[in-house]
């Protein structure tokens, strides 16, 4: 069981000194960014979580921008303040100890660069996703960049850094590019890197709308752990370089995410013609993230309908957070993306699937199975109170038996 795997099966003890040990490795490396230089007693303002600061901002003091600072029993949050601080949060707690082969950088202004490029987070190059800004870099990537140090992946001709959509410079590091004109030749780009790396195109592609980022965004995390790589189409229409790259992968089975409102059964019916076809929705994106977690079809799928799970959960308000928390799926508790609208509520359908898998017990505690949860984003996202919401519903209950 990895290091990531551990926390979901953890007590607050253990959350707690998994934490605390990673952090002094972080500021074993970096200590002026960890409190020094603040106050020499322990406790003060000085350690206080860095909370809401964005990818412009690297503290002085404190943790690292965006890193694991908020946990609870069952729950730990990534509190960026945007995409960027998130994903280099996620990164570094993907990767406390061995470094990446390779990082990904891609441009933050565009949400399906970012979702695509999840792919990449899987195996065989396993590269975290950290975010350019246009051609900039912004400070809190370059933090995570020089902390994490990828050695460099021979699955992309030894590239430390994979650059998507973006040319910021990345000093010292050997790169890798991919450029297209337009999101739908960006992803067919990634997904023939992501072939030429594992040696073979996947059997299993998956598609969503590229207008509707609230039911594209948990392909990201699938798309991360199993490697099956992300494609766009519109309503209405198939892009040239989509049918164009689905022709490549044969007898593929296509999985669409989202109702007919986002791609039209027209659509559905001319991707049949390229492969098996199925569609997978619910009636808004929270439904539909709760339908994909469900969701099961002959070794495809999460399959998450019983307790002993991790669980990932971002705001549709901050679609780049999907590619940002991939890492998080893609390896320790494996977890699907979970979906919420508004930051101060849980919806119904979300409590009730929480519910529906809540881990229990019959005599003791420590012989059962646990879910754990990340929260991505800062309070603007999720709100606190939700988060312990959350963190109840995850919570190990005892179950009545009704024996005497």
């Amino acid at each position: 069981m990895n290091a990531l795997a551990r926390i979901s099966r953890s007590s607050t003890s253990l959350v707690a000194v998994r934490f605390l040990g990673i952090l002094a490795l972080l500021c074993a490396l970096a200590p002026a960014g960890c409190g020094g230089g603040g106050s020499d007693k322990k406790g003060t303002a000085a350690d206080a979580p860095v909370i809401g600061a964005t990818g412009d901002e690297v503290p002085q003091q404190g943790p690292p921008l965006g890193y694991p600072v908020v946990a609870s029993k069952n729950t730990t949050r990534v509190a960026g303040g945007d995409a960027i601080a998130d994903a280099a949060g996620v990164a570094l707690a993907a990767f406390p100890e061995a470094k990446p082969q390779a990082v990904v950088v891609v441009d933050v202004n565009d949400w399906r660069m970012g979702i695509a490029a999840a792919v990449l987070a899987s195996a065989p190059i396993k590269a975290p996703v950290l975010f350019a800004s246009g051609d900039k870099l912004p400070d809190a990537t370059k933090a995570a960049l020089d902390r994490l140090a990828p050695t460099g992946a021979k699955q992309a001709g030894g590239a430390q850094v994979i650059r998507i959509g973006t040319k910021a410079p990345v000093e010292g590091f050997r790169t890798t590019d991919i450029a297209a004109a337009d999101p739908a030749a960006l992803a067919a780009a990634v997904d023939r890197l992501q072939a030429a790396a594992v040696g073979a195109p996947s059997d299993v592609v998956l598609l969503a709308s590229a207008d509707r980022p609230e039911y594209a965004m948990p392909l990201a995390g699938w798309a991360a752990k199993a490697g099956d790589p992300i494609l766009w189409v519109t309503r209405d229409a198939i892009p040239p370089e989509t049918a164009a790259a689905l022709r490549t992968h044969r007898k593929v089975k296509l999985y669409v995410l989202g109702p007919a409102d986002s791609v039209s059964d027209a659509v559905l019916g001319q991707l049949g013609k390229l492969g098996k076809t199925k569609r997978i929705a619910g009636g808004d994106p929270i439904a539909t993230a709760i339908a994909f977690a469900r969701y099961s079809d002959s070794g495809f799928g999460w399959n998450v309908v019983d307790p002993g799970h991790g669980l990932v959960f971002a705001s549709t308000r901050r679609p780049q957070d999907a590619a940002a928390a991939a890492a998080l799926s893609a390896s320790g508790t494996y977890g699907p993306l979970l979906l919420l609208t508004d930051a101060g509520v849980l919806p119904q359908p979300l409590q009730d699937y929480l519910l529906d898998i809540q881990p229990g017990y019959t005599d003791d505690p420590v012989r059962g199975v646990y879910n754990h949860g990340w929260i991505v984003g800062d309070e603007s996202a999720i709100a606190a109170a939700v988060q312990a919401r959350i963190d109840t519903l995850l919570e190990i209950q005892p179950v009545d038996t009704g024996a005497p």
